[in-house]
């Protein structure tokens, strides 16, 4: 984890961390990095969510690029796989996605991709930074005719929309759902792509109003749309983050059906059908004991990647899988999308259900949830770094935690990517002594690194 980027770009609290300021230097230095000097005119494409911020980073960053001649073009509100796809499609040599994800309003993030639409491995991330912080490299200063120009075509999010649509196999008429869309980038697509595969569709959360995203709604906040599907007798519910780049889905009964489940059911339904390469799916550490349970039984291999997408996309390159992601809802399917996509995810869930003719309750039960604990302890930033360098108090902790579970449960505890957070994870298959556990070790975490 560098000192700009996070697992998931750049992030933090917008006018305060995040500032104009280095909105302005990031877009030159990602210039200087990721397009060649041999190219007169060069084309960036920015897209960003809802929340209020994003209009006052988006000038920011476009500034910064046209200043080192850079042309830009503005892709309004837009999800960021979105961008992923379209820089790629559109022969852009870069795109940039202004968004903090699942984070409040109040955060807002940078995301940049390059000109094949994938996001930037660490080595360049790091080169950013350099020039950023150690000045290791002066932006040049195009004046006159060579200042890039900024231009607005909102029209550029429909050739993405047709692509989401084509990853249907068919359509869904006779099933009932809900999305909510976070108040977020979903707004603006969802409806269209869904209503046009058929389906009796409910929308929920979809009125930003440049605050509300991600406020009680969406992946991360469920109860909504549990209680929405229960009372309304729909078949299924479907929530997206504030930049619709995950997903996380809930049955008939408000059953909540996480990354590891989504991920489960479509890998089991891609191995039927002869179409899981290398019969392997790819998650993170963070994977819930039940999904590497589930993998044996069926004969499915599973590759483990540290936390952050970038990296369950890496491995999937690197050995030519076509399904991986996190429990957290970013599921990655390489046959149409190199980025995580909560939209297409939906649509192959359903494409599963529709196949099937099963529930999505009775997929989701192919795999077992372990009992898990989550605690996320605040820390300072210092604490943070005191943390990755080894903490002597909070290793015995652990390791005190793990005799105690043997070989019934695990313990995990790391940095937040994306927040100034310390993550405890325990399962087991004792929930009470998990809770116990992961409460001794959350309290030593806050005595040592607050």
């Amino acid at each position: 984890m560098g000192r700009l980027f996070g697992t998931d770009g750049a992030r933090g609290i917008a006018n305060r961390e995040l500032t104009c300021e280095l909105a302005m230097k990031i877009g030159r230095a990602a210039a200087m990095i990721l397009i060649s000097d041999e190219k007169k005119r060069p084309r960036v494409m920015i897209g960003k969510d809802t929340r209020m911020s994003s209009d006052m980073l988006e000038s920011a960053i476009a500034a910064g690029l046209c200043s080192v001649g850079v042309d830009v073009l503005l892709l309004g509100v837009v999800p960021t796989p979105a961008v992923a796809f379209l820089v790629r499609e559109k022969g852009y040599d870069a795109g940039v996605m202004i968004s903090a994800s699942h984070n409040p309003c109040e955060y807002n993030g940078i995301k940049i991709f390059k000109s094949d639409g994938y996001k930037l491995p660490d080595e360049l991330e790091e080169k950013i930074e350099g020039i950023i912080l150690d000045e290791a490299a002066v932006p040049p200063v195009k004046i006159g005719g060579d200042v890039g120009r900024v231009t607005t075509d909102e029209t550029f999010l429909y050739s993405y929309i047709e692509h989401v649509i084509k990853t249907a196999n068919g359509d869904f008429k006779g099933m009932k759902l809900a999305f909510d869309c976070a108040n977020g980038s979903a707004s603006v697509t969802a409806p269209e792509i869904f209503t046009s595969l058929g389906a009796e569709c409910h929308f929920i959360s979809y009125e930003p109003d440049g605050v509300n995203i991600n406020k009680d709604c969406g992946s991360t906040h469920l109860d909504a749309l549990r209680k929405y599907v229960v009372d309304n007798g729909l078949d299924a519910g479907f929530a997206f983050d504030g930049d619709a780049d995950r997903m996380l889905a809930v049955d008939r009964d408000g059953n909540i059906i996480d990354g590891d489940r989504v991920i489960a059911l479509c890998a089991k339904h891609m191995r039927d059908k002869g179409k899981l390469k290398g019969d392997t799916a790819v998650v993170t550490v963070m994977s819930n004991m039940g999904f590497f349970k589930f993998c044996e039984k069926n004969g499915i291999l599973c590759e483990k990647t540290i936390v952050g997408d970038r990296y369950v996309l890496a491995n999937m390159l690197k050995n030519g899988y076509n399904i991986g992601g996190e429990q957290s809802g970013h599921v990655i399917f390489l046959d149409y999308a190199n980025t995580g996509d909560g939209q297409i995810t939906a649509i192959q869930v359903l494409n599963v259900m529709k196949e099937t003719g099963s529930s999505l309750a009775s997929l989701a039960s192919v795999m077992e949830v372990y009992p898990q604990v989550l605690i996320n302890v605040r820390v300072s930033n210092i604490g943070k770094v005191r943390f990755t360098e080894g903490d002597e108090e909070i290793t015995k902790a652990i390791e005190s935690a793990e005799k105690k579970l043997k070989n019934e449960g695990r313990v995990l505890v790391r940095v937040s990517g994306t927040e100034p957070l310390i993550r405890v994870m325990l399962e087991g298959k004792d929930e009470k002594l998990i809770k116990k556990l992961g409460d001794e070790i959350a309290e030593v975490v806050k005595e040592r690194l607050i």
